[in-house]
Order: C-alpha cells, then sequence, then structure tokens
C-alpha cells in the first residue's frame, strides 16, 4: 500500500504526461515561473546581467535615458517587473495544478480540496496510538481516536469462534474476522454508504448467508483470493481508505482457553460465558504464537498504548498472551493506559469491581505495567440499571480503596452514553487519553 502511495507523487512516472491528464502545462507553467522570479532576481541584485539579456539591457537604457534614469536603476526597474511576473505565473500554474487534482477527487469543489489536505495534514501528524482489545468496545474507541489523529494502530484478537465468524472460520479455515471487520469500519474514511455495506448482515431470504455479515464475507474471500489473511485486511482498509491500521494480533489459528477457580476449563471463546463460573486465568491453544512484525513495530514506537475497552477475558487478554505482544508492552516506553468497561459482563466479570478488572488483567500482562486506568464513574437512570439486571449486569462499582493503590493511578470521569445500550462516548473518551499525553 505505501508503494502504491509514494507513486502518486512520483513526477518521473511517464504516466504523468499521458495526454488528457491536464497536468503538463501546469507543471511547465510553474517552471516558467519559477524561470522567471530567478532571472528577475538576477538582474535586480546581480552584479552583471546575463549575455540573454543584453537586447532588452540597451532597448532599457534608451529608454532610461529618456526617463533620466541611471543604468542600475534600469536593471533593477527590469529585474523586479520579471520577478513579480515570475510569481505571478508561479502561483497562476500552482492553482491551476490544484485546480485539476480538485477537479477528479472533489468534483472542481476548491473548498474541499482544501478543507481536506488541512484536516489529513492535522491528523498525519497526530500522536502514535495503539489499541489492543476486540469488540464492540475497541471499535467505539476507535471512531473517536481518527477524529484526532491517523497514526492509530487497532491490535485485534482472532480467537472468535462464535456468530458468523466462527461459521466462517469452522467452513473456510480462515481466521474470524468479526472484531477486524468492526475496527476496519470505525477507522473507516469511505462513504457511509460504504460503511453500511460492510455491516450490513442477510436475513432470512437468502439462505446459508443468514446471520453473515457483508463485511465478514468479503474480508474472507479477499483472504481465499489473496492466501493471506493479513493481506485480505490490508485491501479491506484500502477499500474503506482506513486512517490507520487494523492488525490481527496473530495470524496462526488459537483458540481460547478458560481455567475456572473450581478447577475445571472449557475451551472456546463463545463457550466460556456459558459456563457461568469464575475464571482464574485464560491461555491460548497453542500457546507460543507469532504476532505480525507490523504489531510488535507499532508497539515500541507508541506515543500511547491503551487496552481495551472491551471483555477482559475474551477480548482484551487474549492478544497480551501472545508473548511477543506482552513482551512488547511491559518493555515499551509509553504509558500504558486500561479502559476499563462501564457494565460488568454476564460469565466472565460477574461483580467485578475496577480494581478487580486491574488484578484479572494484571495476572496475564505483570504487574506493574499499566500506568493509567480509566473507569467511568456516570449515574445511570433507574430504567437503565433495571434492563441490565435483567440480563446479569450492572455498573462496574468504582472501589472505596481506589487512591490507596500505588501501582497504578486511576482515573475517573463521565464516559456514558445511553443509547439503546450503554457504551462510552468515542470523542469524550478518546480526548480524554489523548490529554493524558500532556
Amino acid at each position: 500500500m505505501d508503494r502504491q502511495r509514494n507513486r502518486w507523487f512520483n513526477l518521473g512516472d511517464l504516466r504523468w504526461l499521458k495526454p488528457g491528464m491536464r497536468f503538463k502545462r501546469w507543471i511547465f507553467l510553474i517552471f516558467v515561473g519559477a524561470l522567471m522570479a530567478a532571472f528577475g532576481v538576477q538582474m535586480a541584485f546581480g552584479p552583471a546581467l546575463n549575455s540573454i539579456w543584453t537586447g532588452l539591457y540597451l532597448l532599457w537604457s534608451r529608454v532610461g535615458a529618456l526617463l533620466d534614469m541611471t543604468p542600475n536603476n534600469i536593471s533593477w526597474f527590469l529585474g523586479v517587473i520579471v520577478f513579480v511576473l515570475g510569481v505571478f505565473v508561479l502561483v497562476y500554474g500552482i492553482r491551476r495544478l490544484l485546480r485539476s487534482v480538485s477537479e477528479v477527487l472533489f468534483s472542481g469543489k476548491n473548498g474541499e480540496f482544501i478543507d481536506y489536505y488541512l484536516t489529513q495534514r492535522e491528523l498525519s501528524q497526530g500522536p502514535k496510538v495503539v489499541v489492543i482489545g476486540g469488540g464492540t468496545g475497541l471499535s467505539t474507541l476507535l471512531r473517536g481516536l481518527k477524529e484526532y489523529t491517523s497514526n492509530i494502530t487497532a491490535i485485534v484478537t482472532v480467537a472468535d469462534n462464535g456468530g458468523s465468524s466462527g461459521r466462517l472460520r469452522n467452513e473456510l479455515g480462515t481466521l474470524p474476522p468479526g472484531d477486524i471487520r468492526s475496527c476496519l469500519v470505525a477507522l473507516a474514511d469511505a462513504e457511509p454508504l460504504m460503511k453500511k455495506l460492510f455491516q450490513y448482515r442477510f436475513g432470512p431470504q437468502l439462505a446459508g448467508l443468514e446471520g453473515h455479515s457483508f463485511g465478514n464475507i468479503f474480508i474472507a474471500t479477499m483472504s481465499e483470493i489473496t492466501g493471506d489473511f493479513e493481506a485480505a485486511v490490508r485491501e479491506s482498509s484500502r477499500v474503506l481508505a482506513v486512517r490507520g491500521q487494523v492488525l490481527p494480533s496473530t495470524l496462526e489459528d488459537v483458540s481460547l482457553v478458560a481455567h475456572f477457580t473450581d478447577g475445571t476449563s472449557v475451551e472456546g471463546e463463545s463457550e466460556i460465558p456459558l459456563a457461568r463460573k469464575t475464571i482464574s486465568r485464560i491461555e491460548l491453544k497453542p500457546a507460543g504464537v507469532s504476532p505480525p512484525a507490523e504489531a510488535v513495530e507499532a508497539i515500541k514506537e507508541a506515543d500511547l498504548i491503551v487496552l481495551g475497552p472491551g471483555s477482559l477475558y475474551t477480548s482484551v487478554v487474549p492478544n497480551i498472551l501472545v508473548p511477543e505482544i506482552r513482551r512488547a508492552i511491559t518493555t515499551a516506553r509509553a504509558p500504558v493506559v486500561y479502559v476499563c468497561n462501564i457494565m460488568t459482563q454476564p460469565g466472565e466479570t460477574d461483580g467485578y469491581s475496577v480494581l478487580d478488572h486491574l488484578d484479572g488483567l494484571s495476572a496475564h500482562l505483570g504487574k506493574g505495567v499499566v500506568d493509567y486506568v480509566v473507569a467511568n464513574q456516570s449515574e445511570f437512570p433507574p430504567e437503565v440499571i433495571e434492563k441490565y439486571a435483567a440480563e446479569g449486569a450492572e455498573p462496574v462499582r468504582l472501589d472505596d480503596n481506589l487512591a490507596a493503590r500505588r501501582d497504578v493511578t486511576v482515573l475517573t470521569g463521565n464516559f456514558a452514553q445511553v443509547n439503546e445500550h450503554v457504551r462510552h462516548s468515542p470523542l469524550d473518551l478518546a480526548g480524554f487519553l489523548l490529554n493524558l499525553l500532556q
């Protein structure tokens, strides 16, 4: 993709000279303008005149004699005129060149072209943020972050074995695309219709496709065509004009195994909550898998590393069980932030407080690695509490002894928004996290 992008700016590419491109004339005009401006400076301030201008100089000498001007004044006057004309031609050529680009990309709307350029320029200079997790929580945060920076790397779990992703995984042998598809759409800069297309889920009218999302099928099909899941994600990113990059935490086929406090265990991400038991630890099967090199490099170069929000044991922890990712996080120079869920999750974090979440994370990542925990302190209407209680969930409570923890800084704020479900506010949470860098 980088090679494709660099080709746009390669003026040595002979395709720029194809008829009808409407570039050659303006590039030539820019060249002439720059040449004229340079000659103007030479004529106005140089110690001697070039022989090319001798004829003009003699002519201006006669005019100068009539106007009672000295030769030096004539040279300076002529140089200033040529310089001004050169600058005018240069500016005019640049404007026409930019207009040629805007006519193709923005139907001639120069204002939109300038706004787009300035926005992309500002976003490209934003901080480098690595977000690690999966599910709805991660995609919510990504929607907010992309308004502040385009230097985003989302590292996403591929241990899902339920729903559309699980079916595609079993039938095609591909890695589960669901969480990755959600993150791609969240970071997309494409038209709203394209994003809706990727999120569209087939109904019973199409036998065999019921329950599948179009985006999942697209990524799985692209993986079949390219023979490479990572390439499939990269091509899907191009289709959606993603700000940043989305990477799987590993390209190997893995599953989750949960070990419970009663000594039993269960395998499969979707089966873990159904057991309704207290989790003691999670492991990957197989254990020693490798991540993409880009994921490790992004963590090393990050200005901020964010874990979550998302299901603690089935979205966040699976990523840090990849040894090289865990090692990169523990040795990273960037601050590490854990964004705690707003609500507990039935069968996974029943009754958990903020510090319970942190302890569960630290048991797999190591103590003292997380620098900040961000937790919600918003109050909810009784009807919202009742709705979630019927599903076996409740707000994650703030511990009374939060301030007593010396190994981590706990930060609270009103990050929740209530629609059909309680979710983090994308812009509020993203803005709060980026303020930590200041």
